[in-house]
């Protein structure tokens, strides 16, 4: 049905007016709880335990889909263990242009080059109050990134403001160096930059768990050494991967893809150097640092490949825009199907 519904009228939407139709059900969808949980409720066997708290399922929605976080009840209501809003920045912008989102239907992939539009952290305080205080809530990750309009070398102290709003009202804090999109942004991932950066931020979180999220672009020096950075200040984790400037093996025509522009893409394309990232974090890092994955997620079994390869938390953004609404549910009964259990399946 959903698919029918994609190839013959979302497909002649804009697709960010499609996004905002989607946002729009997402925020009345609350109002059907009682007869929508039941419905879709998540097979117990997935409870799994990370970052302090407990999590219906592994699998949830990464950020980028509720900037304004707008939508973490509806979206939790459709089957997302966790749902990560953002990113959000210490002042309101409007991000890029439009045109700035894409899809490439051939590859199941988006280029998005949105540039963190979002209302900023303090309009976000008050619905981050009130999804805190729902029944039932999802875990809520928040991710916080660097305004456009802050020079390189003021990051800190504008991720700093971030964090002191919202690390409180998180489950989680997630620091993006990641995004193409933003100018001077993934130059935060060198260790001269990232290490004082990562420091403040943790500091400013108190208990809130803070990770870090990272580009699937770096070379594997690169990684080995944010990995090591994370395990030596005591960070909670990090969230791999971002979307990538790469346009390599794509099915969409080259000329198509030009056409485009400048982006971040995500999706399908993105399953085997998402992997291959994970598993060189797991190579190297302590036990205890949490790992989220994130890139080319489309079924049960393609979460189940991360959990096995070492992630503890998986995430999907593009395959809910191609999937539709039930997608969560879904693979939460694949993964139940597939035989996984949760470290805290017995609790």
């Amino acid at each position: 049905m959903y698919k029918f519904f994609f190839n013959n009228v979302l497909r002649r939407l804009d697709t960010e007016t499609a996004h905002r139709l989607a946002s729009t059900a997402l925020q009345v969808l609350p109002i059907a709880a009682p007869i929508v949980r039941p419905l879709l409720k998540t097979p117990q066997q997935l409870r799994t335990r990370a970052l302090g708290s407990t999590f219906a399922s592994p699998f949830g929605l990464a950020a980028g889909f509720d900037k304004n976080a707008e939508e973490i009840t509806g979206l939790g209501l459709l089957g997302f263990s966790h749902v990560e809003v953002g990113t959000l920045t210490k002042h309101a912008q409007p991000g890029n242009p439009r045109p700035r989102l894409f899809r490439l239907v051939a590859d199941r992939a988006l280029i998005n080059r949105m540039g963190f539009n979002n209302a900023g952290s303090l309009a976000a305080v008050p619905r981050l109050e009130r999804a805190r205080l729902r029944k039932n809530r999802p875990v809520i990750g928040v991710n916080i990134g660097k305004s456009k309009i802050t020079p390189v070398e003021d990051a800190v102290a504008d991720y700093v403001y971030s964090t002191q709003l919202l690390a409180p009202l998180a489950d989680y804090l997630a620091v993006n160096v990641s995004s193409p999109n933003t100018p001077g942004l993934r130059g935060l991932q060198e260790l001269t930059m990232l290490e004082p950066l990562l420091t403040a931020v943790r500091d400013a979180a108190g208990k809130t768990p803070v990770l870090v999220k990272i580009a699937p672009d770096l070379d594997d020096a690169q990684i080995a050494g944010i990995v090591d950075l994370a395990a030596r200040l005591g960070l909670s984790g990090i969230i791999a991967t971002n979307t990538t400037i790469s346009r390599d093996n794509l099915q969409t025509s080259a000329a198509a893809v030009a056409e485009i522009g400048a982006g971040g893409l995500s999706g399908v394309p993105l399953v085997e150097r998402s992997l291959e990232v994970l598993r060189q974090i797991k190579a190297s890092a302590p036990p205890e640092l949490t790992i989220i994955s994130v890139g080319g997620i489309t079924t049960g079994a393609d979460v189940l490949a991360r959990l096995e390869a070492g992630a503890d938390l998986v995430q999907g953004y593009t395959g809910f825009i191609y999937e539709g609404p039930l997608w969560a549910h879904r693979i939460n009964k694949e993964l139940a199907a597939l035989g996984w259990h949760g470290n805290a399946a017995a609790r």
